[in-house]
């Protein structure tokens, strides 16, 4: 019995530090990725009417783009209601947020969907993404690249 107590103690002291180290090959999740901003205001003059900030990422030398967050602002307004919409490549606009009523900052007015880090929908390369405000012709796009 104390033959097999002390194998077993001596077997877990070689395991445990095998499994709890680190890999050496394994490289830090950070540099596995491209995380860009891309921003645009739409209209003429001073300020954004609308405004749009995506951010999306992707992995070195892949195709698809992910979606973290869209932002849609509109500036010299006191609320408003905006959405965002999403155009891959060859094919017909889609709504990639619905309809959601904004919060007044100064004299903006700010909406938001997602959240940050690698999470959201993923969309291939040069997919156009557009925030629309209710009543508003104009329409703020980016080419996500």
């Amino acid at each position: 019995m104390n033959r097999r107590m002390i194998t077993a103690v001596a077997l877990a002291a070689v395991l445990v530090p095998a499994a709890a180290a680190p890999s050496v090959s394994a490289a830090p999740t950070a540099a596995r990725y491209v995380d860009t901003r891309v921003r645009d205001c739409a209209g003429s003059g001073s300020g954004c009417r609308p405004g749009i900030v995506v951010h999306h990422w992707h992995r070195r030398g892949a195709q698809a783009r992910g979606v973290g967050w869209v932002y849609a602002s509109r500036e010299g307004v006191r609320s408003g209601t905006a959405r965002w919409l999403v155009k891959k490549p060859g094919s017909a606009w889609k709504i990639g947020g619905s309809w959601k009523r904004g919060n007044r900052v100064g004299s903006f007015v700010e909406v938001s969907w997602g959240r940050d880090g690698h999470t959201g929908p993923k969309y291939p390369r040069g997919t156009r993404v557009c925030a629309e405000y209710r009543g508003l012709a104009a329409k703020a796009c980016v080419t996500l690249k």
